[in-house]
């Protein structure tokens, strides 16, 4: 039975490496030295390729040899893949030797506290690259990452957690809201204003309670999911929000918000820098906490 050829088969991947080798240095004793062989393996594999194509790729000019018209075309077409290899290759080794962190965290944390000083972190550790993630904190126990900073009581199953900023919040609001309002001479004061929420409308109540306001029945103002989305509707002038001094920094110091009384509620609840009990965190991750448990304590 006759063979049938087929010309969609997989070129022998060893002999065009040794053909691209050999074209673009011009030197078979070059190309061998490169892919660390013999010259005679690389001339042996220019052979089988020749096979394989059924062409001639090369012509002997001399002592040396040369690529024919078909060999330059080919060439010139595989050249182009070995570009992209190459590209490709080194992308992944660069990426292979730097460390990778991944960190979910709050927006409010984040956005108040993390970015503005991340810098400082990378500057120090130019081989680490660190990805940011919003921390579900419906369901911490769906986080992968490396590390979490989280909000709550600091018990999570499966977790180490290092207290790392104060929960304890105060009421603020932007200038034009005070001064549209107030003045505010007394905590009881807020009682008949728009109040920002932030998650549930009970953290209002006790702030109230806890300063010595009575019977507060009902407060007035929007509800918002979390802190971050508090914060912008207190700069935004709908109303005032109870909010944690250390991630409004800069809100405060700009003066895009002022802050009403020095009563705070503390319930129990504190930001936490978290790691899993069951993996042995590498050293750019422990670089990485060491770093946010040192700034928070500065």
């Amino acid at each position: 039975m006759k063979k049938i050829e087929r010309f969609d088969a997989d070129p022998p991947l060893r002999a065009v490496r040794a053909f691209e080798a050999f074209a673009r240095t011009g030197s078979v004793t070059v190309a061998a030295a490169e892919l660390d062989v013999t010259p005679s393996a690389v001339s042996h594999q220019l052979q089988l390729l020749e096979t394989f194509l059924q062409t001639r790729l090369m012509v002997r000019d001399g002592r040396t040899l040369a690529l024919t018209a078909e060999g330059r075309d080919y060439y010139r077409s595989i050249s182009t893949a070995f570009s992209v290899l190459r590209s490709a290759t080194g992308f992944v080794r660069e990426r292979s030797s730097r460390r990778q962190i991944t960190i979910s965290l709050i927006p409010l944390f984040g956005i108040g506290w993390f970015i503005p000083r991340l810098h400082d972190f990378l500057d120090a550790n130019e081989d680490v690259d660190v990805t940011v993630l919003y921390a579900n904190h419906r369901n911490y126990l769906s986080d992968a990452s490396d590390l979490s900073i989280r909000f709550g009581t600091g018990d999570w199953q499966g977790y180490t957690s290092t207290r790392l900023v104060s929960g304890a919040v105060s009421a603020m609001c932007s200038p034009r809201f005070l001064r549209r309002y107030g003045p505010f001479r007394k905590p009881a004061d807020l009682a008949s204003v728009p109040l920002v929420h932030d998650e549930d409308r009970s953290t209002w109540a006790n702030w109230l309670q806890s300063a010595g306001v009575k019977n507060v029945t009902r407060t007035v103002g929007p509800l918002f999911e979390d802190g971050q989305l508090a914060l912008n509707a207190a700069l935004a002038d709908l109303g005032v929000a109870l909010l944690r001094k250390p991630l409004v920094e800069r809100e405060l110091a700009s003066g895009q918000l002022t802050k009403l009384f020095d009563h705070t509620l503390d319930d129990g609840r504190h930001y936490y820098l978290c790691m899993r009990k069951d993996s042995d965190p590498p050293d750019s991750v422990r670089r990485l906490a060491d770093w946010l448990v040192g700034a928070l304590k500065a």
